[in-house]
């Protein structure tokens, strides 16, 4: 194939490699998966929650600093996209469907089935239920993006240098060095990552809108089912893939925000209303306020607590690192011509209030039904927990409906958008990649997730994007270190020409 580079088929081998152990002996590849991401969670915990937060505090640094000024471009250029479609597209390609279920799922389980601290079903433990919801879907996992898109989004768009992680390292390897091997070992890490993360959404994307069409419609649950609604899905992503970003991804992602704050909005109405705002006020002060204790909660003296820990929110730090190859590359694809502190302040703040905005509305919603004594929500499975508690609220088939296609775009752009990113990482950080080569890698993710949800390897993949994980927050912090690096020199010429300038 044209343009494709070595680092198209190390990562091809890999997925083969993957394939054939979760088909062969599923059991084997979840056991060890398992075991290997329960010692990362015991041994590594404090590194992740200290590794976040210094993440957050450099991306306010830089935000608050003299970096701010930098353009992620020449000084000419402008941004490409405006900014309803720029935050449409990085929250579907960041978040994407799991918003849907976990804005009702999580704040239910930590209220009634394993609360962070409180005792379960209590009202501490509800008032915790959404702050810890917060706190996951917060500035904490943008803050981890934003680091992997800036740098990338600096070397390409202002510096030059190939749309690709191993590019940005070359200041402190050198080009030499990150040409070779070693190079194409740390493209490959962010390719596999990529592959994994978006393999295990679609195995378990196409698993809840069989749930929830079953739960509408009655259709089968089963894999056949699934089958053909990842087949639907492969088609449809892989032709939005070849219309480019500025019309399949821009189109499907303002349309998706659309009909998504359309759901919030008549769930709002119909909702207790009330109750949503003053859960919602409450809550964010109890974000704020108990922000530094949750960034550094590790419970060494508290094993359910450290349990708990582990489970939640250890798991999320490591899962948004293991995204941010995927997430990273494509926001600074569309990030070029803003500012540093323009930048930062999109990427940090607007995706992580909308996320609170549905937590609030989504979740409350959930939890005052199983308050109120309604029904259990908290005996549902995740595939059918938003669309039971929809049911308890006028207008709910309306919104079942809304929320059944909103799933459906938001797995359909989260693909596409998986698609661009790894033709860009294999072929030489090209901006445009081409449709063979995104064809390929979409019908390589399909297969994967197909493949390994028949043998029931879904957990054995998850596991193997936690343990990718590991190795990338290295990779990151040597990003971080190298952005830094090079930047500090250019603001240290440009304050040098500006003083010669005045004094000439």
């Amino acid at each position: 194939m044209k343009n494709v580079t070595q680092v198209f088929w190390y990562a091809l081998f890999l997925c083969a490699v993957v394939v054939v152990w979760g088909a062969v002996d599923p059991e084997h590849l979840q056991e060890v998966t398992n075991n290997i991401t329960s010692v990362i969670s015991e041994t590594f915990g404090w590194y992740y929650l200290l590794l976040i937060m210094i993440f957050l505090v450099f991306c306010v640094y830089l935000m608050l600093s003299r970096f701010g000024s930098i353009k992620l471009g020449k000084d000419a250029d402008k941004p490409e996209y405006k900014l309803s479609s720029w935050f449409a597209m990085l929250f579907s390609a960041g978040m994407g469907m799991g918003l849907v279920f976990w804005t009702t799922a999580e704040p239910i389980s930590h209220a009634f089935k394993s609360s962070p601290k409180s005792e379960v079903g209590s009202n501490e433990a509800i008032r915790e239920s959404l702050q810890y919801s917060f706190f996951h879907w917060g500035i904490h996992a943008w803050a981890v993006y934003g680091v992997v898109a800036l740098v990338l989004a600096y070397f390409k768009f202002h510096k030059g240098y190939p749309g690709l992680i191993s590019s940005t390292l070359v200041p402190l390897f050198g080009e030499k060095s990150m040409s070779g091997m070693a190079g194409k070992l740390i493209d490959t890490l962010a390719v596999f990552a990529t592959i994994v993360g978006v393999a295990s959404t679609l195995g378990f994307g196409s698993a809840q809108i069989n749930g929830g069409l079953s739960y509408l419609f009655n259709t089968p649950n089963n894999f056949l089912f699934q089958l053909l609604i990842l087949a639907v899905a492969t088609g449809l992503f892989i032709l939005s893939a070849s219309t480019g970003i500025s019309k399949g991804i821009k189109y499907l992602s303002n349309t998706n925000m659309g009909l998504g704050f359309l759901l919030l909005l008549i769930l709002f109405i119909v909702g207790p209303t009330l109750y949503i705002l003053n859960m919602f006020t409450s809550t964010l002060g109890s974000y704020i306020s108990n922000f530094f204790d949750m960034s550094f909660r590790i419970s060494p003296l508290n094993e359910t607590g450290r349990t708990w820990i582990d489970n939640w929110t250890i798991f999320y730090w490591a899962w948004w690192i293991s995204w941010a190859p995927f997430v990273g590359i494509f926001i600074a694809r569309i990030s070029k011509g803003r500012t540093i502190k323009e930048f930062m302040l999109g990427v940090l703040f607007v995706p992580a209030l909308v996320c609170f905005i549905f937590f609030a509305v989504f979740g409350v919603s959930a939890l005052n039904i199983e308050q109120l004594g309604i029904d259990k929500i908290s005996e549902y499975s995740l595939e059918t927990t938003t669309f039971g508690m929809l049911q308890h609220y006028p207008l709910g088939t309306l919104m079942s409906f809304i929320t059944v296609f909103v799933i459906a775009i938001f797995f359909i752009t989260s693909a596409d958008s998986a698609t661009f990113v790894l033709g860009m990482l294999t072929t030489a950080g090209a901006l445009n990649p081409t449709n063979s080569v995104k064809i390929i890698w979409g019908l390589t993710m399909s297969t994967m997730a197909a493949i390994i949800v028949y043998f029931g390897g879904t957990t054995g993949l998850q596991n193997m994007l936690i343990i990718a994980a590991l190795p990338f927050s290295v990779i990151m912090i040597l990003m971080a270190t190298s952005f830094y690096k090079e930047a500090s020199k250019e603001i240290k010429r440009d304050k040098k020409r500006k003083k010669q300038e005045r004094t000439s």
